[in-house]
């Protein structure tokens, strides 16, 4: 049970990074664009969908740590999330360029998506062994 608690607060952790940051890019995607010096999308739709999307997920990780074991399930889609975003940033930051603003996130998310993947792996085991360790 000790393991599932350490889990539980990840997923919670991970629900409140990414509802937060959608509810900012949201709410003040043109404010964050402008102090980070990024020339917008050329309708704000184009961040507006993401940040609701984040906002879903971050919901879909509260989900999954009120009870990991039940809702293992939906750990893939986390993990997936987090793989999208960073082959994209990643991609671009290693092959071309991209914007300052987008790299910490990818950083954030990277250790997110291994976490979640360890966590998905954790869960897999029988309780009794989850206790043991």
């Amino acid at each position: 049970m000790k393991n599932n608690n350490s889990i539980s607060l990840l997923f919670y952790v991970g629900g409140f990074y990414d509802g937060i940051l959608g509810a900012l890019f949201l709410l003040f995607g043109e404010q964050l664009f402008a102090f980070f010096g990024v020339t917008p999308p050329n309708h704000w739709g184009y961040i507006q969908f993401p940040a609701l999307i984040l906002i879903t997920f971050g919901i879909l990780f509260f989900q999954t740590a009120s009870d990991p074991h039940k809702n293992r399930i939906l750990i893939p889609y986390g993990i997936m999330l987090k793989a999208s975003y960073c082959l994209v940033v990643f991609g671009y930051w290693i092959l071309f360029s991209i914007p300052t603003m987008w790299k910490p996130f990818a950083i954030i998310d990277l250790v997110f998506g291994i976490l979640f993947y360890w966590s998905y792996v954790r869960l897999k085991q029988p309780k009794a062994e989850q206790q043991a360790a």
